[in-house]
């Protein structure tokens, strides 16, 4: 909630009635980003708080008394794995082996674990703490007599002595068996309600695609795949049907869903709305067919209609867009009438720099053909780079007659 409240709050500048006031706008201004500053500091604050907070809550979690008492046991059982190899080679260890016995059983051995107990749990940590103190005695005496007759803790403590967790497919008070037996409890296809637990009814809670007392049976929409005394197998039927099926594929649909239609030789066809005679989409849009149903796309923005994405697909060009005859698409219009002007202005810079030429020939030959020979290079390459770039022609710089130059060296 806090997250949220942050989220809603906003910081306004302050409004400067007087422009001129220079150092008032430098001092408001410095205020304001302090004001940001420790706005987005509190922010972070509040957000690392919030998750201390979710954290403090896992670690407070109250947790049944079967998940409990387990999450102690590993908890132990991590601990053993941590110190398996000694921590205490030497020193302490040699003193245990000669005095009391391997360091495996020893006491030390065993301090170092309780320190660590339930250290690494996050959900229902505290209670963890909580139950390993509760029961130092029976976790010693497990420790330094039982063992050996029994190496698994979880069922010394929690089944045999605490009686909170019952073995692997058993529930209840008095761990009954599960329906379907100790081996396949709901024929593998369910699971038993409270199995390892003293509370549960042991009913199947079947799995998607089963039903029945003992999950036996296929479910509405599915079809039995695989059966013999032991295992049953349900798949889902094709997505072309509606409702059951009598196996896979769509030709094995009792009935189509909407979108597809019953073929005698192929089952549930796909029905192309895109074909029908009317169009299923809007004006500026065209259709798509996919399996069991359509959708409608919208038309490129030069198109007014059309037949596809695309502005070469257009049926019609849309306002401002006229067709370009060699091209066949939709161009923008103000685009093509620019280009028209561009290529006007281009030939009329080309005739200027040519009579120019011609006018520099009839007094200076040498000048007249380095000129022309320029104005050719010119000409040749700007119409091989419009003529192989793509997208449209750049404006070519307008070069109109110097004439004043001209006057100069006609005179020279």
């Amino acid at each position: 909630h806090s997250n949220v409240l942050i989220a809603q709050l906003t910081i306004k500048k302050p409004i400067i009635r007087d422009s001129s006031d220079v150092w008032a706008k430098m001092i408001v201004t410095m205020d304001y980003f302090r004001m940001e500053k420790a706005f987005v500091i509190l922010l972070c604050c509040l957000s690392v708080l919030a998750g201390e907070v979710d954290k403090d809550a896992q670690r407070n979690a109250k947790l049944p008394a079967c998940a409990a008492c387990r999450t102690l046991t590993d908890a132990f059982k991590k601990g053993i794995k941590a110190t398996e190899r000694g921590k205490f080679e030497g020193g302490d260890t040699a003193w245990e082996e000669e005095k009391m016995g391997s360091y495996r059983r020893s006491e030390v051995r065993l301090i170092e674990i309780q320190e660590q107990l339930c250290k690494d749990v996050e959900r229902g940590k505290h209670q963890c703490q909580a139950n390993g103190e509760e029961y130092e005695g029976l976790l010693e005496d497990w420790w330094k007599k039982e063992q050996d007759t029994e190496p698994d803790l979880h069922v010394w403590l929690c089944i045999d002595h605490l009686k909170v967790c019952c073995p692997t497919n058993h529930y209840g008070p008095q761990c009954m068996h599960c329906k379907g037996g100790l081996e396949n409890p709901c024929g593998g296809n369910g699971k038993c309600k409270g199995t390892g637990t003293r509370k549960g009814s042991g009913e199947c809670a079947c799995n998607p695609g089963y039903k029945g007392e003992l999950c036996g049976d296929c479910s509405y929409g599915y079809y039995e795949a695989y059966k013999d005394e032991t295992k049953l197998l349900c798949e889902k039927c094709n997505k072309a049907c509606n409702g059951p099926c009598s196996g896979p594929g769509q030709k094995s649909c009792v009935a189509c869903k909407e979108g597809w239609e019953m073929n005698t030789e192929v089952g549930c066809l796909d029905i192309n709305e895109c074909a029908a005679a009317k169009d299923p989409c809007k004006l500026n849009e065209f259709c798509v067919n996919n399996e069991g149903s359509f959708t409608c796309l919208s038309c490129d923005k030069s198109c007014e209609s059309c037949t596809g994405d695309g502005p070469d697909n257009c049926n019609k060009c849309a306002e401002g867009f006229i067709l370009d005859p060699e091209k066949k698409i939709c161009v923008d219009n103000t685009q093509k009438e620019r280009e028209k002007h561009m290529s006007f202005a281009r030939y009329i810079t080309y005739g200027g720099l040519s009579v120019a030429t011609c006018i520099i020939l009839q007094k200076n030959t040498i000048i007249a053909a380095i000129v022309g020979l320029t104005v050719a290079l010119y000409i040749s390459f700007s119409e091989y780079y419009l003529h192989n770039m793509d997208g449209p022609p750049p404006i070519v710089p307008q070069l109109p007659p110097n004439f004043n130059l001209l006057s100069e060296l006609m005179k020279s």
